[in-house]
């Protein structure tokens, strides 16, 4: 079977723009911008992309974490998405729990095969994915030894983490010889929400990812600035995935409140806790309607704002749809593509 990113020959007599006029018409009768989608080289680059390595997905099989996206997931299909969003390169992690409810030999095992079989889907499909390498978290000394793996053997782009460990976020001081290797490394830090031990069930009938995951992300970030984390490791590049969860709805709390009354008065001001939420970087994976868009553009600069998808939760297609009617000229490029070149500087030639 030839690889699908192989181009494929065009027929004698059929000029490349007959193709790209054709398939732009497809495009319009299905009420997508046909100029969005018919790009001779498409552009984007999806900095939140879900795959599922085998002996991962076995592992979630057992502990009963293997839901319906992932156990249709595919190579093929995720080349498919990729294709019809114009998506260029996908940077690939698994979805949570990743292998935090794992004993410590499991974990260890698993990232290891896991961050491996990204490296040879990266490889195999040239130009087309990067990988944000899984750690054994939350054990510590073997984290530090899948980063050097990871970075020195695999050369990853960055490392993909949850924002909470259990009953500890990512401000915890135990994670700070973890932050201070990545800090070192001046690496990139994508970050995926979770249910931490306080916060899973509480509403009956309400899933966990409706409410709990963007609560999750603000709780991490709040652990980060206030414990003065994020301001000592001023080298990690920190991705914050569906636009930062519920920090919109908390940034008044974050910028006023918390800032105004002890014990952060005096010690977190108002410019520090601005200077720290608008040199993060947020992924648009989960929030590109208009509403969600146009509060965190209020929030941070468009230089922050990432594209990405959620796939296989999500679509292509309906995030480059939100993003591109929100997002125009410069600013949808940036969004796109320009700002992750800054965090992936490899992926300009691809």
């Amino acid at each position: 079977m030839p690889n699908s990113t192989q181009q494929q020959p065009i027929a004698r007599g059929v000029t490349r723009r007959d193709v790209l006029r054709a398939g732009a018409a497809a495009f319009a009768v299905a009420g997508m911008p046909a100029a969005v989608f018919a790009q001779a080289k498409p552009q984007r680059i999806d900095v939140h992309h879900h795959i599922v390595p085998p002996t991962w997905f076995a592992a979630m099989d057992v502990i009963g974490r293997s839901d319906f996206p992932l156990k249709s997931w595919s190579i093929q299909k995720t080349l498919d998405d990729m294709d019809k969003g114009g998506v260029t390169v996908s940077m690939t992690s698994p979805t949570t729990p990743q292998v935090t409810p794992l004993g410590k030999d499991a974990a260890v095992r698993i990232a290891r095969e896991s961050n491996e079989y990204a490296k040879k889907l990266m490889t195999d499909h040239p130009g087309r994915f990067g990988v944000w390498a899984m750690l054994p978290l939350p054990h510590i000394d073997e984290s530090l030894k899948e980063i050097a793996y990871a970075f020195d053997t695999l050369k990853v782009d960055g490392i993909g983490c949850m924002t909470s460990y259990g009953d500890k976020w990512l401000g915890h001081a135990s994670f700070a010889p973890v932050w201070e290797e990545l800090n070192r490394r001046k690496a990139t830090v994508y970050t995926h929400p979770t249910s931490p031990n306080c916060c899973a069930n509480l509403v009956q009938g309400v899933p966990d990812y409706m409410i709990e995951f963007g609560t999750d992300t603000a709780r991490t970030l709040a652990s980060l600035i206030l414990s003065g984390t994020s301001q000592k490791y001023k080298d990690i590049n920190w991705i914050w995935s569906h636009g930062g969860g519920a920090l919109t709805a908390f940034a008044e709390r974050f910028l006023v409140q918390v800032v105004s009354v002890p014990p952060y008065a005096g010690k977190i001001t108002h410019e520090i806790m601005e200077a720290e939420l608008k040199r993060f970087f947020y992924d648009t994976a989960q929030i590109s309607g208009a509403v969600t868009l146009e509060a965190l553009a209020r929030l941070v600069p468009v230089s922050q704002i990432v594209y990405g998808t959620d796939f296989p939760y999500r679509t292509a297609a309906d995030h480059t749809r939100g993003v591109t009617a929100f997002f125009k000229g410069d600013d949808l490029r940036k969004v796109d593509r320009d700002n992750a070149l800054r965090l992936i500087p490899r992926l300009r030639g691809a």
